[in-house]
């Protein structure tokens, strides 16, 4: 019987490590539909964006206040699942505070440090929740957004309140093992880690308790703590929260290339040479292949790793400025649409196997062609995001699609094309006259 609570432990850890590896697994054969592309070159400067952009949350800065509760819950939740290796330790060997020993009088000081950080997190997460439900921050609302209605916003929402929710329990499982202490009861008074900084204010609420209702307190928050851990961590990977663990390789692999430089394909540039005269014809030329992107398998595994990574914070959309007029395009929405498509095709492997592919597509059934003719290429959403997402590499391949293999241009695009072709500047003057303007 002593070794049920064990047995549990492991088939609650093994059924936590079979669903988020299988949701994992998932999540990276999507990402790998996307088209080969070379992103481990300059390895110094990309080490240092992640450095400064993942762990050191750079971008987010900009905004101090913001900056500062958001690395509150990103450091409290790196740092307190270090708390998570004696938890863990605890619920398969069958021990209590099984580092209180090897770490002496210094494991009071560690407790005091994890519980100042959770006392951060459970403080960020309110202010945060308090922005998005009473404040209403513009960014975060349905009303405005359309790509934040529904689940989105439900999604934050949960997962701040479940972030609460654990903090709260972490403390309170520390308040009743410390009294416990106190009354020398049981194996907890085999440990002094002496009265805690933030739960010792929860104590005095419960120290009225018997001795049997405290263990079963801290029995209960324990359980509830580190079950709730497991819940998250494969919650996480269906939720937009999964930039947490994507931002270290999406900021690693992020473009480096000046802002604004389009990207030509390879194929079509070398016939520009060949047809210039600066480069031979091949022998066996290779095939061009489609111009653009139709789907999510014409994009690059990089644009569906950012489609994974996004945050849907809303900075890109803030910053957009045909957002900002009143049109259509929303680049946080072209993220979300861009997973969503990836979540359908998910799911159609999963109930029709692998080798299974559906009638849509991702231009035109998720994008509009309103939404990509909107964008001015101005940079503005690569250059406001905090992990390096580009929105506009998807709104260019999805564009260029339309315009070079379905000819479907706007008029004005059409004349600005014939312009270029004809006198090889986008306005309506040979190169002779171009100066006319400044004659006099």
């Amino acid at each position: 019987m002593q070794f049920i609570p064990q047995i549990l432990f492991l088939m609650a850890l093994g059924v936590t490590g079979y669903l988020a590896g299988k949701r994992v697994f998932l999540i990276r054969k999507t990402i790998q539909l996307g088209k080969d592309e070379d992103r481990t070159d300059r390895p110094k400067e990309r080490l240092r964006n992640m450095l400064l952009l993942a762990l050191g949350q750079k971008k987010m800065f900009r905004k101090p206040v913001v900056g500062i509760l958001h690395f509150m819950v990103y450091a409290g939740f790196v740092l307190i699942n270090i708390e998570m290796l004696e938890i863990v330790l605890d619920g398969l060997l069958g021990t209590h505070r099984i580092f209180s020993r090897p770490l002496g009088s210094f494991y009071p000081f560690v407790l005091n440090f994890f519980e100042i950080l959770a006392f951060g997190v459970l403080l960020a997460c309110a202010v945060f929740l308090v922005r998005r439900n009473i404040l209403k921050v513009e960014r975060f609302q349905p009303a405005r957004h359309r790509e934040m209605k529904g689940w989105p916003f439900l999604d934050a929402n949960i997962i701040l309140t479940l972030e609460i929710v654990l903090m709260a329990a972490f403390l309170t499982m520390n308040a009743a093992d410390y009294i416990l202490q106190t009354r020398d009861y049981g194996h907890f008074g085999e440990v002094r880690t002496g009265a805690f900084l933030i739960s010792g204010f929860i104590a005095p609420a419960i120290d009225g308790l018997s001795d049997q209702a405290l263990v079963a307190l801290e029995r209960f928050t324990w359980w509830f703590h580190i079950l709730g851990i497991m819940f998250f961590m494969v919650y996480l990977t269906y939720s937009k929260h999964l930039h947490i663990i994507l931002a270290f390789p999406n900021t690693y692999f992020g473009d480096l290339d000046a802002k604004g430089r389009m990207r030509n394909m390879p194929a079509v540039s070398e016939e520009v040479k060949i047809m210039l005269g600066i480069a031979q014809a091949p022998e066996d030329p290779a095939e061009v292949g489609r111009f653009g992107a139709r789907d999510v398998t014409d994009l690059s595994w990089k644009s569906l790793m950012d489609a994974y990574s996004c945050t849907e914070c809303g900075r890109c959309t803030s910053a957009c400025p045909a957002n900002q007029t009143g049109k259509l395009l929303s680049p946080r929405k072209i993220m979300t649409d861009t997973r969503d498509r990836l979540e359908d095709i998910q799911k159609g492997w999963l109930k029709n196997g692998y080798d299974y592919t559906d009638e849509k597509t991702l231009l035109g059934d998720y994008i509009s062609d309103e939404e990509i003719l909107a964008c001015t290429s101005c940079n503005a959403c690569v250059q406001e995001c905090p992990v390096m997402i580009n929105p506009l590499s998807i709104i260019l391949e999805l564009r260029r699609y339309r315009v070079m293999e379905e000819s479907k241009a706007p008029q004005s695009w059409n004349m600005m094309f014939q312009n270029l072709e004809t006198n090889m500047a986008p306005w309506k003057f040979s190169p002779d006259q171009r100066m006319e303007w400044a004659r006099d």
